[in-house]
């Protein structure tokens, strides 16, 4: 039997941080009068580059910006999502692989593991944005993360709860489970094999009966 593997987002997924990052950013596109409707939906799942290259070009918009970015997220609250620890401990015990696939900075990961210091040890790796070159709904972070696990794709489960990160997952082959956390489920309809409303009452038996097709 192939190795089976899972492969997480974290925004939304693992940690329930979509809420305060929407608001903080829809915040910075009114001060910028960014024309982009509903601003933090449109940059979802982008890195922080890609973000300061698009829409706050400028040296001093891209510094100002940035300094914003970092000043929030230093003093900002990670949450987990309802049933994550759960999930994440019935996988450790039947010894299946897991890994975070996430556009954040290593900075901010640095900071997810103060406030959660268990956390890390039920991942076998990360994959963050510094270390990919192209960001979801490229499937890089995916294989790279598969790789990295010693998985095949194709008996990798991807969780994610963005429209460019299932896109991702499907690019990789991996078999998709969409959450409706951030955006409601009719968004996500037709972009994975499964959808879920979080992963309270969710088992690694529920993930095993998601198929393809």
């Amino acid at each position: 039997m192939a190795k089976t593997g899972v492969l997480f987002d974290l925004d939304g997924v693992l940690i329930d941080s979509e809420r305060l990052y929407s608001g903080f950013y829809d915040n910075l596109g009114e001060l910028y009068n960014i024309e982009e409707e509903n601003f933090s939906l449109a940059i979802k799942g982008s890195t922080i580059e890609q973000i300061l290259g698009k829409y706050f070009p400028s040296p001093e918009a891209s510094a100002d910006v940035l300094r914003r970015i970092n000043e929030f997220e230093a003093n900002m609250e990670y949450p987990m999502c309802e049933g994550v620890i759960e999930f994440l401990s019935e996988l450790k015990s039947r010894g299946i692989p897991a890994a975070i696939v996430t556009s954040s900075s290593d900075n901010k990961m640095v900071k997810l593991w103060k406030q959660h210091p268990g956390l890390k040890a039920y991942f076998d790796t990360i994959v963050t944005g510094d270390d990919i070159s192209r960001s979801k709904p490229d499937p890089e972070g995916y294989l790279l993360a598969a790789k990295r696990i010693g998985c095949n794709p194709e008996d990798c489960y991807v969780f994610e709860d963005s429209i460019s990160g299932l896109a991702a997952g499907m690019a990789a082959g991996c078999v998709v489970v969409g959450l409706a956390t951030t955006l409601p489920a009719d968004r996500l309809q037709g972009k994975a094999h499964k959808l879920i409303d979080g992963f309270a009452g969710f088992s690694v038996d529920d993930m095993m009966e998601v198929k393809r097709h």
